[in-house]
């Protein structure tokens, strides 16, 4: 894997906001589950990460977003990088979301493109040689 390119063609969306408050109805207990336009996204997202490598990457690689918002309103950057990493483990891409596989977020940005919201990802193998992690 030397590169990976995606453009998701769907304005941008957090996995946070308009969470939902749901009832476990084995357990009775609350858990916090995603909302219904989130959920929506992420479907419809999995059809632009295409094509999929033959199995999901598992060594440590920079994801680089640019995210093009569809408004020039304040946006948090680390819960759109959240959403985008979730989505790519769902769909198979990457093999986990956890620091020893996505070592990075290096040159993510958001931009504005009133006209042509959506999210260009760009994933790049980490050179074996370079540690990233305090832990290794």
């Amino acid at each position: 894997m030397a590169e990976i390119k995606y453009t998701v063609k769907l304005p941008p969306i957090t996995k946070k906001n308009s969470q939902q408050i749901l009832t476990n109805r084995k357990t009775g207990r609350p858990f916090i589950a995603p909302s219904k336009q989130y959920r929506e996204y992420e479907r419809n997202a999995f059809w632009f990460l295409r094509p999929r490598p033959p199995r999901p990457i598992d060594c440590e690689c920079n994801v680089k977003c640019l995210f093009y918002l569809p408004t020039k309103r304040k946006t948090d950057l680390t819960n759109l990088l959240e959403a985008i990493d979730d989505i790519l483990v769902a769909s198979g891409i990457l093999a986990d979301d956890n620091y020893s596989i996505v070592a990075s977020h290096d040159g993510s940005r958001c931009l504005y493109d009133k006209a042509n919201p959506r999210t260009e990802i760009t994933i790049t193998r980490l050179p074996s040689n370079i540690q990233t992690s305090l832990f290794t």
